[in-house]
């Protein structure tokens, strides 16, 4: 008799991250998956959402409560229709010494959340496993959404279903602005400043504005955005690379945040 070592080449890593999307709407990402070994290789993919574990393993103290910020969970928020936010496609079958097969995954979220998760586990005959992908993807209400900064949530989110608060009225001449349209944000950056001997250098931090490519809002070639009380800021040394723009269906607009101690700064 003759051993030989199953081996396969994924397209993708360790990680696929889906993006953003609007709830409600869905998108798709192929990967393929190579045969590099000598003989027909029987596959599963196994979702961690769907194990039969998964009651069990949610017993444990959540990691935000915990000493360690560290996200230990795997699977994070899920639907609330009671299916699984991310599928695949094809579950299972054989792939031939030296072909390939195309795998499709599917993100549909059915509400907004930043922390849907889940890990895609490649099985070989049932028993050993040839590759892990953890997936990922974020989902809002409003096609924009902002990144960096502190979280100032927890990543993992109650399962009873509650409503957002209404925007307060956004006048546009004299004009209620749908709710739709509207959206604001809050923001923690910390900015640590070295004083030197040398010339001051600036603390930065940077945030992140970005336009979901969405058909729901296909009228709207852009979405405008603007931070509140730059003069105040300004005042206490902040510097603010864009205080209001544009942003692109599809597109991430960098914003630098920089810091230097006004004159009558007191370090206590």
């Amino acid at each position: 008799g003759r051993g030989v070592m199953p081996s396969i080449v994924c397209s993708v890593g360790e990680i696929l991250d889906m993006g953003y999307i609007i709830a409600r709407e869905k998108v798709t990402s192929t990967f393929k998956i190579q045969n590099t070994s000598t003989l027909t290789l029987r596959y599963s993919m196994q979702l961690d959402s769907l194990s039969s574990t998964r009651d069990k393993d949610q017993q444990r103290i959540p990691s935000f409560l915990m000493s360690s910020l560290q996200r230990t969970e795997f699977v994070g928020t899920q639907n609330y229709n009671g299916l699984s936010v991310f599928s695949i496609f094809p579950t299972e079958g054989e792939i031939v010494a030296g072909k390939s097969q195309d795998f499709a995954v599917t993100f549909s979220p059915d509400h907004e959340s930043l922390y849907y998760s889940d890990r895609l586990k490649v099985v070989l005959f049932s028993k050993e496993v040839a590759h892990v992908i953890r997936l990922k993807g974020a989902a809002r209400e409003h096609p924009m959404f902002v990144e960096g900064g502190v979280p100032l949530d927890v990543p993992i989110e109650s399962l009873a279903v509650t409503s957002p608060p209404s925007p307060p009225e956004a006048l546009n001449g004299g004009n209620v602005l749908p709710p739709t349209l509207y959206y604001q944000t809050s923001i923690l950056l910390v900015l640590e400043y070295i004083e030197g001997e040398s010339s001051p250098v600036p603390a930065r931090a940077e945030l992140k504005v970005g336009s979901i490519q969405t058909a729901q809002f296909a009228s709207k070639k852009s979405v405008e955005f603007s931070l509140e009380s730059p003069p105040l800021l300004q005042q206490k040394g902040f510097t603010i690379e864009a205080v209001k723009g544009t942003v692109e269906r599809g597109q991430v607009k960098c914003i630098g945040v920089s810091w230097v101690p006004p004159a009558d700064f007191r370090v206590s």
